[in-house]
């Protein structure tokens, strides 16, 4: 089932991703801007544009590129305090950025790479490299976005085999003493120490229902362990070991 599961959202994510992808183009120089839209628009890509560093960090939060080309000598803000921005944000850090630049001193590429850059285009820039290295951090990306819908996807089940697991037993609990408390107050005398005591076996019941479910919804990162059939659990020891 877990494996049907997987081979389904693999094949819509696929097919998800067979739309235009998008590139934000990011140069303070509009002849360089338009220059590699058109080679790009030549390959398929949708191509957003800004012309300045605060502009860049703008769309890329409201329009979320598959991926951005940003220079690096621009005024005020520069190509590297914009990268460092953009990889540092939640909502942008999974977009691969590459800088192009006429820079080319190993110090420089390396303070490109540190502000968390995929990789880099030197200018001029030559049409074959520079798709290229487009397709392949958008190949990366795609592989990265992948795994991480895959790790929801084992998150989500090992939720809810744990939930069944743990939630089974009180559950069975709290049906067998609602069927012995009908049945009690079905009898012409009622027994009402018999009542108290399965009304307490339920209370006891949700209390741990509800101590499971408040378990797994404060685990941020969760540990996995191996149950029956290749079924995995989340271990909701270490939940409370680490006061979650």
């Amino acid at each position: 089932m877990q494996l049907l599961l997987h081979l389904k959202l693999n094949k819509q994510w696929i097919s998800e991703k067979k739309c235009m992808k998008k590139v934000l183009v990011v140069d303070d120089q509009k002849d360089n801007v338009f220059v590699l839209e058109d080679r790009l628009k030549r390959e398929g890509y949708e191509i957003l544009k800004a012309f300045n560093g605060q502009k860049c960090i703008e769309i890329a939060e409201e329009q979320m590129p598959d991926i951005i080309l940003l220079d690096v000598m621009m005024p005020g803000l520069s190509g590297f305090e914009v990268c460092k921005i953009l990889t540092s944000s939640k909502v942008t850090k999974n977009i691969p950025v590459i800088l192009v630049t006429a820079l080319n001193e190993a110090a420089d590429l390396n303070e490109g790479f540190l502000a968390g850059a995929f990789d880099y285009i030197k200018k001029p820039f030559n049409r074959i490299e520079l798709i290229a290295r487009v397709k392949a951090a958008l190949r990366f990306s795609e592989l990265q976005n992948m795994m991480l819908e895959f790790e929801k996807i084992k998150t989500f089940s090992a939720t809810v085999s744990t939930a069944n697991h743990e939630i089974k037993q009180p559950l069975t609990l709290i049906n067998l003493s609602t069927a012995a408390l009908n049945r009690e107050l079905g009898k012409d005398e009622i027994n009402k120490e018999a009542i108290k005591k399965r009304v307490g076996f339920i209370e006891d019941a949700t209390r741990d229902i509800i101590s499971v479910l408040d378990k797994l919804s404060s685990i941020k990162s969760p540990i996995f362990t191996n149950w029956v059939n290749d079924v995995k659990l989340i271990d909701l020891s270490e939940a409370s070991k680490s006061g979650n």
